[in-house]
């Protein structure tokens, strides 16, 4: 049985280990994406064009260059912070908080998920 404890369900995401957070990794298509693959959402890649739509970046489009499964979240070109010392790094954030544009690599493993979940 699922437990419904939100502290229970933190602790499940915390401890999953690596392999596993491909799966969590995941950011909804856009509509014209959803009518073409027959799905919601998708697992994010590196290379995927995004739109992020919620945050200080909203509506920034940029594509995907970094991806921390560790930490759940990922890094769009383009979304920047400044630090005190005047330096930039890239601003992360959480995949359910942008929205795929464009599949960039469309590699084997990729094309194979697809067809198996019938998109």
């Amino acid at each position: 049985m699922v437990t419904r404890s939100p502290r229970k369900q933190r602790k499940k995401l915390y401890k999953m280990p690596q392999h596993r957070r491909h799966k969590v990794l995941q950011a909804p298509l856009n509509s014209e994406l959803r009518g073409q693959y027959g799905a919601h959402s998708m697992p994010v890649r590196k290379g995927d064009k995004v739109r992020i739509t919620r945050g200080d970046y909203v509506g920034h489009e940029g594509e995907i260059t970094h991806i921390d499964r560790k930490a759940t979240k990922i890094n769009v070109e383009g979304a920047t912070i400044e630090k005190t010392d005047g330096t930039e790094r890239s601003y992360s954030i959480h995949p359910s908080n942008v929205e795929i544009t464009q599949l960039g690599t469309t590699d084997e493993m990729r094309k194979k998920s697809i067809e198996k979940k019938g998109w």
